[in-house]
């Protein structure tokens, strides 16, 4: 089982292009997932080349084309339209969540967010970390804004479930964020850790709506991020038990992939070194541990895996368990035409 801890990894690379090093990284340890940003999309062309050098530097399986020699890569990007989009320019760019909803333009939406998901496929992209399912709650909340569709549940369910389906067809995994809401927050977690108030009471009534709404669209993952909400926990989510099980799996009654938001984050530096937050958030209960551009980061948190694995404290159970729900979300993903 050793051998599969990399799969518990999405990581990306500093610089425009992947290096020997990296890609020697992400094949020999059997990395899940690679993550892109701006500078690794723009112009297209160069985004299309570095997701074949990835797909191209592992050994392909006899009949398989570009997938990997035991499972495939999830290739993910941010893209939620507006001010967080990787790739820049048509056809892949898009409104902004905000102007859509304010709008309440479902058609447009469709439109527009069709063309880029089909377009993203083409490219080789495989998962979109999106769509968000917050509401707008706290007008202070600058890390959010323009990135919700609106305050409402009754507003954001339709655009979010549009969303999800029109990602499946294309052939795009889903990943709603950020669990279990982070419209009513305070601080940016990738500069502190954030906080909001509010009871599980009023996480039912209201964060919880929107998310069971992009489950039952067919999201396959959740991220959640460095989020305290005292009510409930007084763990963030990306360490805490409690939202992963009791609201997330038992109240949702979500069996897809959790993942954490990135890892390198100033929010989950409180959390320990690069191993210990990453370990943490796994024992907590998520699948996938994200590490943005700092692959080195990922490979010192995937040391510490296997020295916990060999001491015990990663269980075989629970590895299985993670490692069964990301094997069965990628037995949906297709060769890329690249």
């Amino acid at each position: 089982m050793i051998e599969k801890l990399g799969q518990l990894f999405i990581t990306g690379f500093d610089g425009a292009e992947p290096s020997d090093e990296f890609l020697e990284f992400i094949t020999t340890e059997n990395i899940g997932g690679v993550i892109l940003f701006e500078e690794n999309c723009n112009p297209h062309s160069l985004a299309e080349d570095n997701i074949r050098k990835i797909f191209s530097a592992a050994p392909a399986k006899a009949g398989s084309g570009l997938l990997t020699e035991k499972t495939p890569l999830f290739i993910g990007v941010d893209q939620e339209g507006g001010r967080v989009c990787r790739f820049r320019g048509a056809p892949a760019e898009f409104g902004s969540p905000a102007d859509y909803g304010s709008n309440n333009d479902i058609e447009l939406f469709v439109e527009q967010y069709s063309r880029a998901a089909h377009y993203l496929v083409s490219m080789g992209v495989n998962l979109t970390f999106g769509p968000v399912a917050d509401l707008w709650i706290n007008p202070n909340n600058a890390c959010l804004e323009g990135r919700t569709f609106g305050s409402s549940p009754a507003r954001v369910i339709p655009f979010i479930e549009r969303a999800v389906k029109i990602s499946g067809k294309a052939g795009l995994i889903s990943c709603l964020k950020h669990f279990p809401g982070f419209g009513a927050a305070q601080n940016d977690p990738h500069k502190m850790l954030a906080i909001a108030d509010y009871s599980f009471e009023t996480f039912v009534n209201r964060e919880a709506i929107t998310f069971k709404a992009g489950i039952g669209a067919g999201a396959d993952m959740i991220m959640t991020t460095h989020l305290t909400v005292p009510p409930i926990d007084d763990l963030p989510a990306t360490i805490s038990y409690t939202i992963l099980q009791n609201l997330l799996r038992d109240t949702l009654n979500f069996d897809g992939i959790a993942i954490t938001d990135d890892l390198l984050m100033a929010g989950a530096a409180q959390f320990g070194n690069h191993g210990e937050r990453a370990l943490k958030a796994f024992l907590a209960g998520h699948d996938i541990l994200l590490f943005g551009r700092d692959y080195r980061a990922t490979k010192s948190a995937l040391e510490h895996f296997k020295k916990a694995y060999s001491d015990g404290i990663i269980r075989d159970d629970r590895l299985e368990t993670s490692i069964d729900r990301i094997s069965g979300i990628k037995s949906k993903l297709t060769v890329p035409a690249i």
